[in-house]
């Protein structure tokens, strides 16, 4: 059996000013996607081992754009581009010989200017190409948009169990087996989906501590419970302003498996969303403000995490807020203080100096208008090309040339990391590859909202969530959407819900 593969993946920040484009991607196609993904711990590296390990199986690898961190909004142009591409390497190779079944590892918060929903487009154009019958199961990020033109299209969907993300290759290594069940006629999926009108952040999504976790586990338990396929609570991405924004229960059984699997599917839809609704105000992030963050550092004891989650990279943020930095400048911070920038011009003054040299520049709003540059002397205290490998997954990343900079005392300086390009901050990579420990520093500025637990929070003092502005601000109604469809918790006052599902079933006996 001949099963295609493809993959395309980006998470944007509607409210990023910054366009993101083609050269934000790696692109492969063909075999070279086989050979960087097996042996990795992505979704795909987790259903290539499926795959490989069942017999008769012809892997027919066609086209891969993996953005190279989250960013703004995809230009048209870029998008219709990569589309192209796609679309045109899954008809070259069905043009070779038709395909039995279609793996995709897809993200769901693309968005480009022009297109609201890039995963669907891709999704319905492919049906043009293979027709009706060949079966299609794609994985998503639990963080996706899942707009009724995806489901429309697939057999059937595997999404993320845990945040911080953990399972990508499980998560992969699920879609693969699902697949091969739909292909060998074992099974026939139906999916039921609620949608539930609310936006989540906080803590409470962690899902070994938080709320978020109860329904996960719910979910995990209709998975693997008699003729459970799939199921995930999906919390959308609130920083994504397209239409079908918000969060979904999602509930995939074997039609064949029930005489009534209709009513079975919408019932644990409906009774995952209801539970979800229930408790939708405390899956909210409670934020410290700037000023008295910055306090509890300075008078605290032991390591304070300042973490930034309104520019984070990894959400699709610009990476050149400096609200938190000017905020330490301003208060005179005496500690030791470690923080992240996106800032190209300053890295150029530092490379023209050198290392050692004292320079006069500016750091941070050379993005996002809404950050005035901050005026700092410092010294630079090392260059480099931006090149390392990441903590957790061993990929490499390229920030392009940067430089560490040093503000203040001698004895305990603001040390920066100024990047020229933003990266994913979701671990200690960037710190670490320029020499810093972030546990020899007294206050350290993190750029993403849940890191895993080892790389901070286990040896840190406390974790504070500022209330800093950004494009990806935990603080829902101040980001300003236009585009989703309302009302919508939290941005309105008094939403309704009443849930109902909907019913998706492509394949017949």
């Amino acid at each position: 059996m001949r099963i295609l593969i493809g993959e395309c993946k980006q998470e944007i920040s509607s409210f990023n000013p910054v366009l993101s484009h083609y050269e934000d991607f790696t692109v492969q196609w063909g075999e070279d996607i086989l050979r960087f993904h097996r042996g990795g711990v992505m979704e795909m590296a987790g259903a290539l081992s499926v795959f490989d390990a069942a017999p008769g199986i012809e892997l027919v690898p066609t086209y891969s754009a993996r953005a190279r961190t989250s960013a703004g909004t995809l230009a048209g142009p870029d998008f219709h581009r990569i589309a192209n591409e796609f679309l045109t390497s899954v008809s070259d190779m069905t043009n070779v010989a038709p395909v039995d079944g279609v793996y995709l590892s897809l993200h769901g918060a693309m968005a480009s200017e022009d297109e609201p929903d890039p995963e669907g487009y891709l999704l319905s154009q492919m049906r043009a190409i293979l027709g009706e019958e060949v079966p299609i199961v794609i994985s998503l990020d639990l963080h996706g948009v899942v707009t009724d033109r995806m489901l429309q299209h697939i057999d059937a969907l595997t999404m993320f169990h845990t945040y911080p993300h953990q399972d990508f290759f499980q998560t992969g290594e699920r879609a693969a087996n699902l697949l091969l069940r739909i292909m060998d006629g074992q099974v026939r999926p139906l999916t039921a989906r609620v949608f539930i009108p609310a936006l989540v952040r906080g803590n409470e999504l962690i899902t070994e501590t938080g709320l978020l976790g109860r329904f996960v586990r719910q979910a995990q338990a209709i998975e693997s419970g008699f003729a459970g396929l799939s199921a995930a609570i999906n919390i959308g991405n609130p920083f994504t302003d397209v239409p079908e924004l918000g969060s979904n229960a999602l509930i995939t059984v074997d039609a064949d498996a029930l005489p009534n699997a209709v009513e079975v599917a919408e019932a644990e839809a409906v009774t995952m969303a209801e539970g979800f609704w229930a408790v939708r105000e405390r899956l909210q992030a409670p934020l410290v403000p700037i000023d008295e963050a910055v306090r509890q550092a300075q008078e605290g004891e032991g390591a304070t995490i300042l973490t930034d989650a309104a520019d984070a990279t990894s959400s699709g943020a610009s990476g050149d807020s400096n609200a938190i930095l000017a905020a330490l400048v301003r208060a005179g911070f005496s500690r030791p203080a470690l923080a992240p920038i996106v800032d190209a011009p300053a890295v150029r003054q530092a490379t023209e100096a050198g290392i050692g040299a004292t320079i006069d520049t500016t750091l941070g709003g050379s993005l996002d208008p809404r950050f005035e540059p901050l005026p700092v002397r410092a010294r630079v205290r090392m260059l480099s090309d931006g090149r390392y490998h990441s903590e957790y997954s061993g990929a490499p990343v390229d920030a392009g040339p940067s430089a560490v900079l040093e503000i203040g005392a001698t004895r305990s300086p603001i040390t920066v990391v100024v990047t020229t390009r933003s990266v994913g901050l979701t671990d200690r990579s960037l710190f670490l590859a320029h020499g810093l420990d972030p546990q020899r520093f007294d206050a350290i500025v993190v750029k993403s909202p849940h890191c895993r637990y080892e790389y901070f929070d286990a040896w840190a003092a406390r974790d504070l969530n500022v209330d800093a502005p950004g494009s990806t601000s935990a603080s829902l109604p101040t980001l300003g959407h236009t585009v989703a469809r309302r009302p919508l918790f939290p941005l309105d006052e008094n939403v309704p819900f009443v849930p109902k599902a909907q019913i998706y079933q492509r394949r017949t006996a």
